[in-house]
């Protein structure tokens, strides 16, 4: 009989103890939060707290408490930004399409333009001047190209210049020579030449008088070899 009431109270303790654990206790609730912008997303997970109490027979109690706090961030990449493309309408136009972008996290610029072919346009002109007999006037334009220019004078038949060619157009291009396409490579080439010319001055003076000094020293060599003694 003692037993049956020893064991009565055990269960009925037992069963006092789960219902002030599961009161007091609760459930475990967390706390999420999620943010989406353009190139990013952020979620950060945290506010999760559990709280334990036991109440033991002889009044004292056990609290165990516990904080879980999961923060990420997480970066993708944006969307590239497309450059526009262009185009020259026609074949017969000396028109080239640029276009260029640049893309960065949350920021994107893009743009383009067309440019015209300033070589492309020389030709059709000097073609369409040939056509038209101008064969000077072709020739003339061509010579916008510095290495048109160049070659031209390298071969002995300088680019017309106000209305001469020939010997005239060379002199006219000697005297305002600053008038030349190709001006700044120009100069450049005589500065080298000049220092060329001077190094080979140097060269040959160095040369000469080399061939002095041996030339003196052979003369003072004779002289000594012929130079007459009296015998008594």
């Amino acid at each position: 009989m003692e037993n049956a009431r020893m064991d009565y109270r055990f269960t009925a303790l037992l069963i006092v103890m789960l219902c002030l654990l599961a009161f007091f206790g609760g459930p475990a609730k967390s706390d999420t939060t999620q943010s989406n912008t353009s190139g990013s997303n952020t979620a950060i997970e945290g506010g999760y707290t559990s709280t334990a109490t036991t109440t033991y027979q002889s009044g004292s109690e056990s609290t165990s408490t516990t904080n879980n706090t999961t923060n990420s961030d997480i970066r993708s990449s944006p969307p590239s930004a497309a450059a526009p493309s262009y185009n020259s309408m026609t074949q017969d136009v000396c028109a080239v399409g640029v276009s260029g972008g640049i893309q960065t996290f949350g920021f994107g610029v893009s743009g383009g333009k067309h440019t015209i072919d300033k070589n492309c346009e020389r030709l059709k002109l000097a073609r369409i001047l040939n056509d038209f007999g101008m064969k000077v006037a072709a020739v003339a334009i061509l010579c916008q190209d510095e290495r048109v220019f160049e070659s031209m004078i390298q071969a002995g038949t300088p680019c017309p210049i106000d209305g001469k060619i020939g010997k005239e157009a060379k002199q006219l291009w000697g005297k305002y020579d600053h008038e030349r396409p190709d001006y700044d490579t120009y100069v450049k080439r005589m500065k080298d030449r000049k220092k060329a010319d001077l190094e080979a001055q140097k060269q040959m003076t160095k040369e000469l008088d080399a061939m002095d000094k041996a030339k003196a020293e052979e003369e003072a060599k004779s002289k000594k070899n012929i130079e007459w003694k009296d015998p008594r």
